[in-house]
């Protein structure tokens, strides 16, 4: 049994949350809301929000905790390519923070055979306020001016939380990652955060590590300033 949490309860530790024998691993908690009180609590702590519509909140903590050091990110030959073709062509930009919510909704958008998504208008709303609160990030890639990829996440201090991609024209969400990356690097900022293991994610140099040191890592990248300044230089090379 996992605890029930109402607007005033706060989180039970982490190390609490369900393991693999109990069929739901990473789960530690149920209800409570998405205030951006409650969701920076969380992500400070190891903790993130994470259920399809129709269901309660439910929160997580997972173990291993997959993990990008930014330094260890792996550019493909063929993605340095497109990077370095888009670079060339002013049909393209990146931005930072110009349609955070653009990029959110299409994050939720039904892909392919899968319709169903956990990005619901609930999580939407609790992110567009950490958003104005200048804690949640969106990079964006255009085309002629319409937006075809981007990600978006949250960032407390110098540690970085990714949260969802999206692409409607071929490797647009791989551009906004990379050009992600890049800023982050630059800002000091040495772990994305994962959330759960993939093989795609391991294919950019993710890894896997424990609860307990991605715990320590968080704890002491919260309490670093922040970045003050998310523009981005159009066009940033790899």
């Amino acid at each position: 049994m996992i605890p029930w949490l109402d607007t005033n309860s706060p989180f039970p530790d982490p190390s609490t949350a369900l393991t693999e024998d109990d069929g739901a691993a990473g789960l530690l908690a149920a209800g409570a809301d998405l205030s951006a009180e409650r969701l920076l609590y969380a992500y400070k702590n190891g903790i993130f929000p994470w259920f399809s519509e129709g269901q309660p909140i439910l929160w997580w903590s997972t173990d291993p905790r997959m993990v990008l050091q930014v330094g260890d990110f792996k550019l493909s030959l063929s993605l340095k390519k497109r990077l370095r073709q888009i670079s060339k062509d002013p049909r393209w930009q990146v931005r930072f923070d110009t349609a955070f919510e653009d990029v959110m909704r299409a994050c939720a958008a039904p892909r392919g055979e899968d319709q169903g998504t956990w990005i619901s208008e609930d999580i939407v709303q609790g992110y567009c306020g950490l958003h104005k609160l200048g804690y949640a990030h969106s990079t964006e890639v255009w085309l002629d001016d319409e937006l075809v990829g981007g990600a978006y996440g949250v960032c407390i201090g110098r540690m970085f939380y990714g949260e969802s991609m999206f692409a409607r024209v071929a490797d647009a969400s791989k551009v906004a990652l990379a050009h992600l990356v890049f800023f982050l690097r630059e800002h000091g900022v040495k772990m994305l955060d994962c959330q759960q293991e993939t093989a795609h994610l391991a294919s950019l140099g993710a890894k896997a590590i424990s609860r307990a040191d991605f715990l320590r890592w968080v704890k002491h990248a919260s309490t670093l300033p922040a970045i003050s300044n998310w523009t981005i230089v159009n066009k940033i090379s790899p």
